[in-house]
C-alpha cells in the first residue's frame, strides 16, 4: 500500500535533476549524482563522478545528463 503521507513531503526536496548544469566546489567532493538536494525516490541510482580527474573540470552524469562543473 502506498504511503498516504507522500504528497505532504513534496516541497521538502528539489525535483530530481532539475538543473542541467551544477557548479561544484572542491570541498563537496567526492561528487555523486543525484545530489543530496534531490529526492532519491524520484531519481536514478547513485553514481560517483570523478570530476577532479577530468582535464577541463566538467563531467556529465551518464544517467540523467546533468553536467557538473568544478569551481576553482
Amino acid at each position: 500500500m502506498p504511503n498516504p503521507h507522500t504528497a505532504e513531503q513534496q516541497d521538502r526536496f528539489a525535483p530530481a535533476n532539475a538543473e542541467s548544469t551544477v557548479s561544484v566546489r572542491r570541498d563537496q567532493l567526492p561528487l555523486h549524482c543525484p545530489t543530496p538536494q534531490s529526492a532519491l525516490w524520484a531519481s536514478h541510482p547513485r553514481v560517483f563522478l570523478p570530476i577532479d580527474e577530468t582535464a577541463d573540470g566538467r563531467i556529465r552524469c551518464p544517467y540523467c545528463g546533468t553536467v557538473y562543473v568544478l569551481e576553482d
